[in-house]
């Protein structure tokens, strides 16, 4: 199987997990309470579990392990806080939460095909916390489509990306963290050693220093993107960065939700 987990997580209804998380919180907040803000994310963790197990709430499960394969590709996920087998929560030690919190916590939806779960941020003077939600079943992450009308596979290089990417996503589904996807194609590139190059960018003949980028081959970059709207704004900008370099070309995919887009630049 490509997404593996030692358990199993349960739909959950909003009225069931509203509950669940009143008592939750109610812990979380004689936590902070009592052991202070700045303490390690771990250790609210632990505590959490420790009064949630205490107050007969349970299975209270952490550190759950979500493995990813592909052929020989693997990465593990792991989950902070599974209770009752349905809930997901994220903790964060962090000065206020912010979208990449949210995204994370989504990943961990779709790798498991839970639809609730809350972040909590120990940090701040009063425990903070914010609600996620998703609605999006397995079958949806599963339907997308390949446009290649912009692509150009001079090369096997190329055609290898396009058939590795979209092996993946039929593997995986798609909507899945953007780093993923990009370290599984690293790795079958040969890994970062052959992959991650650092390249010099001028302008008008001035040596600016030197950019880290994916190349495909020497003179040829790839780079993912996962952007639902305004995909054309940021192609200038990759334009760009491509002019001031001295390769030839970018091969340019975006992950937009039900669409993926190939997209070949030229100098």
């Amino acid at each position: 199987m490509p997404i593996t987990s030692p358990i199993s997580v349960r739909p959950i209804s909003q009225e069931e997990f509203a509950r669940l998380d009143y008592e939750v919180m109610r812990h979380a907040f004689a936590s902070q309470n009592e052991l202070g803000r700045l303490c390690d994310e771990v250790i609210y963790q632990n505590d959490l579990a420790a009064r949630l197990q205490n107050a007969g709430f349970g299975p209270v499960r952490t550190e759950v392990p979500v493995t990813v394969t592909h052929r020989d590709f693997s990465k593990t996920f792991s989950l902070d806080f599974v209770i009752g087998e349905a809930a997901i929560y994220e903790f964060k030690t962090a000065a206020n939460l912010v979208g990449e919190h949210d995204a994370q916590l989504l990943n961990y939806f779709f790798l498991m095909n839970a639809t609730r779960g809350k972040l909590v941020n120990f940090r701040p003077a009063q425990v903070e916390s914010k609600f996620v939600n998703s609605a999006l079943t397995p079958a949806e992450r599963y339907r997308f489509k390949p446009d290649t009308r912009r692509w150009v596979e001079n090369d096997d290089p190329g055609k290898f990306l396009r058939t590795r990417l979209l092996e993946l996503l039929a593997d995986w589904g798609a909507f899945l963290e953007l780093s993923l996807y990009t370290e599984a194609l690293t790795h079958f590139l040969g890994g970062e050693q052959n992959v991650l190059r650092s390249i010099q960018l001028t302008r008008a003949g001035v040596l600016l220093g030197n950019q880290r980028m994916h190349l495909l081959t020497p003179d040829t970059a790839f780079r993912l993107t996962a952007l639902p709207d305004a995909a054309e704004n940021f192609e200038p900008h990759l334009h760009s960065l491509l002019c001031h370099s001295p390769l030839r070309a970018i091969q340019w995919i975006n992950l937009a939700r039900h669409e993926i887009q190939f997209v070949t630049l030229n100098k």
